[in-house]
C-alpha cells in the first residue's frame, strides 16, 4: 500500500522484499520436490507399466458402449412410444375433465329448452338462475357459453312477454278457470247423486235382495264411499273454492257492463262478450289429439266445458241483458253436437275397456251435472247406448286374451283333488255334480282340467263388467237382462268360440290334449244354464219372461267339440303316417323274418294306448276314431305295395307283407275301442286281405299246376288281379336279376310259361270286367 502511496524508497522496498519471498518459496519448492522425487519416479514407472492394460481396457470400454448404444435403441423407442401415450392420456383426462365440467351446463340449458317448450316458465327461471349463478362461471372461457350468456336475457323476456298475454283482461281469466269450475260442479253433482244413490238403497235393504245383487251393491257402496271420503279430503283442501264468484273475480265485467251502459254502448259490449265467449267455447270444444289415452284428458275436457256453462249460468242469473235464455240454449246446442261428435271420434280409439268404462262414468256425470243447471242432455244418453256396443267389443277382445292365457296355461290333464277341502274349493268356483265321482274316496280327479272353472270365473266377471256399464243408464232391469244376455251371446259364440277354434288347430296340442278339450267342452256347455240363471239373478228377472233371450253358448261348444273331433282323426292319421315312413322293407329279401315287423308292432302298441285314453269320450267318438285309423293304416300299407318306384318284389317279402297284414287283423279283431258289431273293424282290413289272396295266388304259380292256379283265377276279384299282375310284373323281374341263366333250365321255362298264361287269363278277365263295369 504504501507502494501507491508514493511513500519514499517503497518500491524499491517492496520489491526487495517481493525477491525474498520468492526465494523462500523456491526453496520449500526445491525441498517438496526433493523429498516426492522418488515416489514421483515410483508413479511414472507405474503408470508406464499400465498404459497397455490402459489401452486394452479403452478398447473393451469402447466395444461395451456400442454394444449398449446398439441395445439402448429398441429402450429408446419404447420409451419415446410410452412418452407420447402418457401425453395422450394426460390429453384425454384434459377432455374428460373438461367435458365433465361443460355436461351439466349442458344438460341445464337443455333442461331449460323443455320447460320452455312445456311451459314450464317459472321453473325455467330457476334454471336459468343455476345456469347463471353456479354453471356458466366454470367454463365462462368457452364460445357456446358466451351464446348462452347472450340468450339468457332474451329467454326472460319471452317469459315475461307470454306470462303477460295470459293474464291480459278478464276472458282469459274465465278461460283459465274454467276447468277448475267445472271440476268443481261435477264433484258437487257426484256428492248428491252419492247421497240420493246411498238413501236409496237404504230403503231397499229392508225388503230383501239375492247373494249376487247384494254383492254388487256392496262393492259399489264401497266405491262410493271412498268417493265421499275423496269429496271431503277435496272439501278440506278447497273448503272456499265451491262456486264460479269464488274462483273468479267477476267484478270487471260488472263494471265494464255498468260503464257501457252508463255510456249507451251497452249492446256494443253485450255483442263484444258474447262473440268472445263464442270464440273460447269453439276453443273449450276442441279437444286434444291425446285426449283418448288417459281417462285425465277426458276429465279436463269435460270440466272445461262445464266451467264454461257454469260461468253462463251464473252471468245469466247476476246480470241483466248481458246473456239471455234464448243465447245459452242456442250455445248449448251448438256445444252439444260438437261434444257428440267429439266423443263418438275418440272413444272410438278406445281399446282398453277400463277407460271406456270411466268415459261412461265421466259423461254420466257431466250429463247429471249441466242438467242441474237446467240443460237437457237426453242426448248424450242416447251416445252412450252407442258407446256400450263398442265397450263390449273392448271387453271381448280382452276377453279374448284372457281366454288364450288360460288355454295357454292349462297342462290339458283332470284337476286332482287330495282332500274335502279342495273338492269344495273347485265346487265353488264351478257348478260340477256328479254323484259316482261323489262316492268315490279321495283323493280323486275331476274330469275336467283347470281351464274349465278358469273359463266359467271369466264368463261371469264378463257379466259383472258388461253390468258395470249398465247402471246410472235410467233403463229398467228387462232392458239391462237383455243387454248382458246379447253381450254373454257375442263373448261365448265369437270369442271364446273363436279361441277353442285356434286352440285346436295348434300344431302343439295333441291327441291327449284334445280329448281333454272334449271332455272340457262338454262341461262347459252343462254350465250354461247356470249362467244364465246367474244373469237372472243379478238382474232380478225371471227367465220366464217371454222377452227374456237365451244363451247360444250350446252351439259353441258342440261345434269345438265336432272341430276337436275331426282334428283326433287327423292327428291320428298323421301318427300312423310317421310309423309308415320309418318302415323299411327289404323287397328283394329271399325269406320273411317269421314274424310281424318292428315298426308294424310299435304303431300298434300305440294306437292300443291311444284308444285307452279314449275311453272319456263319447262311444261314437271313440269308434270313428278306430275305425278311421285302421282305414287309414290299410289304404297307407296297400299304397305302399302298389308305389310307382317299386320295380320288383320278391316271395320272402311278400310273405313279410303277409303276416303284417295278419297283425292288423289281430288288432282289429281284439276291439280296441268297445262297441264295434261283429267284425265291422275287420273289413277296414278287407283290401289288404284280397291282396293276401294274391299273394298265396303267385305262391300257386311257382309250386303247384296250371289247374289250380286257374281255379284260384276264376274266384279273385277285381282288385286283387289288377294287383296280382302288378305284383307278378315286379316278380319276373326280380327273378330275371336274381337267376340270369333260368332260361337254360326246362322246369324254370315250364313254370315261366305257366306265369305267363296266368298273367294273360287276369289280364283278359281285368279287361273284360271294365268292359262290363
Amino acid at each position: 500500500r504504501s507502494v501507491y502511496d508514493d511513500q519514499p524508497n517503497a518500491h524499491q522496498r517492496f520489491m526487495e522484499k517481493l525477491d525474498a519471498c520468492i526465494r523462500n518459496h523456491d526453496r520449500e519448492i526445491e525441498k517438496m520436490c526433493n523429498f516426492h522425487h522418488q515416489g514421483f519416479v515410483d508413479a511414472i514407472t507405474e503408470l508406464l507399466k499400465v498404459r497397455a492394460d490402459a489401452e486394452k481396457l479403452k478398447v473393451q470400454v469402447t466395444d461395451t458402449n456400442r454394444r449398449l448404444q446398439d441395445a439402448g435403441k429398441e429402450v429408446i423407442a419404447q420409451t419415446e412410444e410410452i412418452i407420447r401415450c402418457r401425453v395422450q392420456q394426460r390429453n384425454i383426462t384434459t377432455v374428460v375433465e373438461k367435458l365433465q365440467l361443460c355436461l351439466p351446463v349442458l344438460e341445464m340449458y337443455s333442461k331449460l329448452k323443455e320447460q320452455m317448450n312445456v311451459k314450464r316458465y317459472y321453473s325455467a327461471l330457476k334454471t336459468m338462475e343455476q345456469l347463471e349463478n353456479l354453471y356458466l362461471p366454470r367454463v365462462s372461457q368457452y364460445r357456446f357459453c358466451q351464446i348462452m350468456i347472450e340468450n339468457l336475457p332474451k329467454l326472460r323476456e319471452e317469459i315475461k312477454e307470454i306470462s303477460m298475454s295470459d293474464l291480459k283482461d278478464f276472458l282469459e281469466s274465465i278461460r283459465k278457470h274454467s276447468d277448475r269450475i267445472g271440476e268443481t260442479a261435477m264433484k258437487q253433482a257426484q256428492q248428491q247423486k252419492t247421497f240420493s244413490t246411498a238413501l236409496q238403497k237404504q230403503n231397499n235393504v229392508n225388503y230383501g235382495r239375492n247373494m249376487h245383487l247384494g254383492r254388487s251393491r256392496i262393492m259399489e257402496s264401497k266405491h262410493e264411499i271412498t268417493l265421499k271420503r275423496t269429496f271431503e279430503e277435496d272439501d278440506e283442501h278447497e273448503e272456499e273454492v265451491l262456486t264460479a264468484q269464488d274462483l273468479v273475480d267477476f267484478s270487471p265485467v260488472y263494471r265494464c257492463l255498468h260503464i257501457y251502459s252508463v255510456l249507451g254502448d251497452g249492446e256494443i259490449f253485450e255483442n263484444y262478450y258474447r262473440k268472445q265467449r263464442r270464440k273460447q267455447a269453439r276453443l273449450v270444444l276442441q279437444p286434444q289429439s291425446s285426449m283418448h289415452e288417459t281417462v285425465e284428458g277426458y276429465r279436463r275436457y269435460f270440466s272445461q266445458i262445464v266451467g264454461f256453462f257454469v260461468v253462463e249460468d251464473h252471468i245469466l242469473h247476476v246480470t241483466q241483458g248481458l246473456v239471455t235464455r234464448t243465447y245459452t240454449d242456442e250455445l248449448w246446442n251448438m256445444a252439444l253436437s260438437k261434444i257428440i261428435a267429439v266423443l263418438r271420434t275418440h272413444s272410438s280409439y278406445c281399446s282398453d275397456p277400463d277407460l271406456v268404462l270411466e268415459l261412461k262414468n265421466l259423461i254420466v256425470v257431466f250429463a247429471d251435472t249441466l242438467q242441474g243447471y237446467g240443460f237437457p242432455v237426453n242426448r248424450l244418453f242416447d251416445l252412450l247406448f252407442e258407446i256400450r256396443d263398442q265397450y263390449n267389443e273392448t271387453l271381448l277382445k280382452k276377453w279374448s286374451g284372457l281366454f288364450r292365457d288360460i288355454f295357454e296355461a292349462d297342462n290339458y290333464s283332470p284337476i286332482p283333488v287330495a282332500n274335502e277341502e279342495e273338492y269344495k274349493i273347485v265346487i265353488s268356483k264351478f257348478p260340477f255334480q256328479d254323484p259316482e265321482l261323489d262316492k268315490q274316496s279321495f283323493p280323486k280327479k275331476l274330469p275336467m282340467s283347470q281351464s274349465v272353472p278358469q273359463i266359467y270365473i271369466q264368463v261371469k266377471e264378463f257379466i259383472y263388467a258388461s253390468l258395470k256399464f249398465s247402471e246410472s243408464l235410467h233403463r229398467s232391469s228387462t232392458e239391462i237382462d237383455d243387454m248382458l244376455r246379447k253381450s254373454t251371446n257375442l263373448l261365448l259364440t265369437r270369442t271364446l268360440s273363436s279361441c277353442l277354434q285356434n286352440l285346436i288347430k295348434k300344431p302343439h296340442i295333441g291327441l291327449t290334449e284334445l280329448v281333454q278339450i272334449i271332455i272340457n267342452t262338454t262341461h262347459l256347455e252343462q254350465a250354461c244354464k247356470y249362467l244364465e240363471d246367474f244373469i237372472s239373478n243379478i238382474t232380478n228377472i225371471s227367465q220366464v219372461t217371454v222377452h227374456t233371450a237365451r244363451l247360444y253358448g250350446l252351439s259353441t261348444f258342440k261345434d269345438a267339440r265336432h272341430a276337436a273331433e275331426g282334428e283326433i282323426y287327423t292327428k291320428l292319421n298323421q301318427k300312423i303316417d310317421e310309423f309308415i315312413q320309418i318302415a323299411d322293407y327289404d323287397w328283394t329279401m329271399s325269406e320273411s323274418d317269421g314274424r310281424a315287423s318292428g315298426y308294424l308292432m310299435d304303431l300298434i302298441n300305440f294306437l292300443r294306448s291311444t284308444f285307452q285314453v279314449f275311453t272319456h269320450l263319447p262311444g261314437k267318438v271313440a269308434q270313428t276314431a278306430c275305425m278311421s285309423a285302421c282305414q287309414h293304416l290299410s289304404t297307407s300299407l296297400m299304397q305302399m305295395l302298389l308305389d310307382s318306384e317299386l320295380k320288383q318284389i320278391s316271395m320272402g317279402a311278400i310273405q313279410q307283407f303277409n303276416l303284417d297284414v295278419i297283425q292288423c287283423e289281430l288288432f282289429a279283431s281284439s276291439e280296441p275301442v268297445p262297441g264295434f258289431q261283429g267284425d265291422t273293424l275287420q273289413l277296414a282290413f278287407i283290401d289288404l286281405r284280397q291282396s293276401s289272396q294274391t299273394d298265396e295266388l303267385i305262391v300257386l304259380c311257382y309250386v303247384r299246376n296250371y289247374e289250380t292256379t286257374v281255379i284260384l283265377v276264376d274266384r279273385l276279384p277285381l282288385l286283387s288281379s289288377n294287383l296280382f299282375v302288378l305284383l307278378n310284373t315286379r316278380m319276373k323281374d326280380s327273378s330275371k336279376k336274381n337267376n340270369i341263366f333260368a332260361q337254360f333250365r326246362k322246369n324254370d321255362r315250364d313254370k315261366q310259361k305257366l306265369i305267363e298264361t296266368v298273367v294273360k287269363q287276369l289280364r283278359s278277365l281285368v279287361n273284360g270286367m271294365s268292359q262290363h263295369t
